[in-house]
């Protein structure tokens, strides 16, 4: 781990659960930052802007500011300005982030180029889903922020933009282009942002899938928290193994500072538990 100078962090689940710390969590990303680390909070949040999460963040005792938070948002704005510019976009999304959308052309009515999902809420109603499958149908691209099929909340899991994706999907006989993670280029705009190497960074987060072994397979250590998403079965039946296992995000510094385990549950050979 001494190889190690910079921490690409997921939020929800690590960090805090529904907008509430984790024990610890403040305390470890001040240790982080004290030791000189790089820190990239990369989140496929889409219900609020960079400007407002930091804020949200900071408020909470964390030390962050807007350009530490990497959003699927502002990645999709830029993959749509360089993919589709000009296009007509229709965005069916939970929450206003109109504000990291820059230079994308965003409709209300008429027929839309690319048709662009962001987090699931109270939005993706029937009406609204149909209307999207009306706008493919007719040939519009499909653009999605992330496939994340569920979060955690403090009332339990909620279903995400996954569980609607797969079904317009496959309704319309097409595939999404997903911007956010598990997008590789998602965690190489995460890299160049922080100047570093893949071999240089770590991934910290609690999808098996979308954080850690995404980010494995772009070079980047891998180490998946029990917190958040976090469930045995979905450890046991992944794609692939994380290279650390903690169990929560302040359990990071022994792991980084010290150069070796946090404690038994650390390493690539973990079980899930029980």
């Amino acid at each position: 781990m001494e190889r190690t100078r910079a921490v690409l962090i997921d939020i929800d689940g690590v960090l805090t659960v529904s907008w509430k710390p984790l024990p610890g969590t403040v305390a470890a990303m001040e240790q982080l930052r004290a030791a000189g680390l790089r820190l990239a909070l990369v989140t496929n949040n889409t219900s609020r802007t960079r400007a407002a999460i930091a804020a949200r963040l900071a408020a909470l005792g964390f030390p962050v500011d807007a350009e530490d938070i990497l959003t699927a948002p502002a990645a999709t704005a830029a993959y749509l300005r360089e993919h589709f510019p000009g296009a007509r976009c229709l965005l069916l999304s939970s929450g206003d982030v109109h504000d990291d959308l820059t230079g994308v052309t965003l409709i209300d009515e008429g027929d839309a180029d690319v048709v662009v999902l962001g987090g699931a809420g109270p939005e993706f109603g029937y009406e609204s889903l149909n209307r999207v499958f009306r706008q493919l149908q007719r040939g519009a691209q499909l653009v999605s922020m992330h496939r994340n099929l569920y979060w955690r909340t403090e009332g339990g899991l909620d279903l995400d933009t996954g569980a609607f994706l797969e079904g317009l999907e496959k309704a319309s006989r097409t595939e999404a282009e997903v911007t956010g993670k598990p997008a590789q280029a998602f965690f190489a705009s995460a890299l160049a942002h922080l100047g570093v190497d893949a071999p240089e960074a770590l991934m910290i987060g609690d999808d098996i899938e979308s954080d850690v072994l995404a980010a494995q397979r772009s070079g980047v250590t891998g180490v998946l928290v029990r917190t958040g998403k976090y469930a045995p079965e979905t450890h046991r039946s992944a794609s692939g193994t994380p290279d650390h296992v903690l169990d929560s995000f302040a359990d990071l510094p022994a792991l980084l500072l010290a150069g070796s385990h946090a404690d038994s549950n650390t390493g690539s050979g973990d079980s899930p538990g029980t």
